[in-house]
């Protein structure tokens, strides 16, 4: 979905297009298609633009003309009352005193007097306490819902997030300019989307030129092109990304600093970046080892602290994937779940151990002390959501586990590859120039070794259900 702001023109080019900036800021800023400007555009406007963000830039769709200067309305004159000259146009009249008349006309009041209405005497006024559970003490102490009586626990410190990867585009850059003026067009669709970026350009070209009886564009050399093209791009793209996750690498995100060493093998391919993969690489097997000595602390550290459904949670993701758990820290974690998994327990807390359980490496260890007597539908909707994973406790329930699924909804087919005919040599690649820039078209990258690395929703759920139940573990 497009999003609507203001840029400022910055400069033109011969080939048409047209450079801009955020206005009154230096980013972001990019490039636009001149066609799409209104009449008299001229560099320094400030205009409104319809813009697509994409993962690789920003793509402005739309430019709206400026508004014309507002034609002011006719006005009628107020000729009013006529005054004299020396009547006042303002007059004020000060309200009379208040029911007890002038403050001043008071007689003082005596002390022992006491209150004349009832004969009573004045009352002894305490001064206040500023103990430990004074309003005043909890006033300065910022915590007006202290009480002396409710035990409080220290809330965790959150853990800070890591990095997120953010490449340049020096090399990019630099490979488009190096190119020939008529295959800049190509490449830039291959940056955009690959193959099929190319190749959806093509067909939008030919569906514009069959209106205008225009003579259709044979795609099978700007094909041919856009795969010969296509190592040197993405190799100069994987050399920003390798270089930004190198300056970055005590702090970079473990699954962003993966994906880099994985498309090493595609994007190194020469001396150089091979030597900075296998920087990368290094940096990558010590992160791993860190990581996985640090994630052994925190679930001992939160078994010692009673917290056995954020250990369970912390024990299923780990850094280093496929490495288990030491003995003595599986037999700690499992006795801290089927402790947790008690008649005693309330429903609601027994459903959120079985849903920390099911992804944990130890779910097959832990066997319950008994289960509620009475189970409520929810907890019977919670073991049934997990009954996979957690066979032996759903028995417990008398809910029978089935195997998950294997198929994929919703998966739409790849569309198979297609081959290309022989182009003659004559033939101009360059009319895809006029093509339009699709955004819809999924990158094809070369094929790349499987790495266990999960997903950003995955952790964003993780991190969300991590949130919500640190409050009930202190309970």
């Amino acid at each position: 979905m497009s999003r609507r702001i203001e840029v400022e023109l910055t400069s033109t080019r011969e080939d048409g297009t047209w450079t801009w900036r955020a206005a009154g800021a230096k980013l972001p800023k990019g490039e636009l298609n001149g066609s799409l400007l209104f009449e008299g555009a001229k560099v320094g406007d400030v205009v409104r633009a319809d813009a697509d963000f994409m993962m690789d830039g920003i793509d402005i769709i739309a430019v709206l003309a400026p508004k014309g200067a507002r034609k002011e309305p006719e006005r009628i004159e107020v000729v009013g009352t006529p005054r004299r000259d020396d009547e006042p146009l303002v007059t004020t009249k000060l309200a009379p005193k208040g029911r007890g008349g002038d403050r001043r006309d008071r007689k003082p009041r005596r002390e022992g007097d006491g209150d004349k209405r009832d004969g009573r005497p004045p009352r002894e006024r305490k001064p206040r306490s500023e103990g430990e559970g004074s309003q005043d003490a909890r006033r300065k102490s910022g915590n007006r819902a202290h009480h002396p009586n409710r035990p409080t626990s220290p809330a965790p410190e959150p853990k800070p997030k890591a990095k997120r990867l953010r490449a340049g585009r020096t090399h990019r850059n630099a490979a488009l300019a190096a190119l020939p003026a008529e295959q800049k067009p190509i490449a830039e669709q291959v940056l955009r989307g690959g193959i099929p970026a190319v190749r959806q350009a093509v067909e939008k070209q030919n569906e514009t030129n069959k209106a205008e009886g225009k003579p259709e564009i044979s795609p099978a050399p700007l094909l041919q092109l856009a795969e010969q093209l296509m190592p040197s791009l993405r190799s100069a793209e994987w050399r920003d990304k390798a270089e930004a996750a190198l300056a970055d690498l005590p702090e970079l995100d473990l699954r962003d600093l993966r994906s880099v060493v994985v498309a090493s093998d595609a994007g190194a391919r020469d001396d150089e970046t091979r030597a900075l993969a296998e920087q990368l690489k290094a940096g990558l097997a010590q992160r791993v080892e860190s990581e996985q000595a640090a994630w052994l602390t925190e679930i001992t550290e939160l078994l010692a602290g009673g917290r056995a459904v954020r250990a369970l949670r912390v024990s299923s993701r780990p850094p280093k994937a496929g490495a288990p758990l030491p003995a003595e820290l599986s037999t700690k974690l499992a006795e801290a779940a089927a402790a947790s998994l008690t008649p005693e327990t309330g429903q609601d807390r027994f459903a959120t151990v079985l849903d920390a359980l099911a992804f944990s490496p130890v779910r097959t260890q832990v066997t319950p002390a008994g289960i509620p007597s009475e189970p409520t539908p929810e907890l019977l909707a919670a073991v049934k959501k997990v009954a996979a994973r957690l066979p032996q406790i759903a028995a417990l329930f008398g809910v029978e586990a089935s195997a998950p699924s294997k198929a994929r909804t919703g998966a739409k087919p790849r569309p198979p590859k297609p081959v290309l005919a022989d182009a003659a040599a004559t033939e101009e690649p360059a009319s895809v120039a006029d093509a339009p820039q699709t955004e819809d078209a999924s990158p094809s990258t070369p094929t790349e070794p499987a790495v266990e690395v999960e997903t950003p929703a995955a952790v964003a759920a993780a991190e969300e259900a991590d949130a919500a139940e640190a409050s009930a573990d202190e309970a």
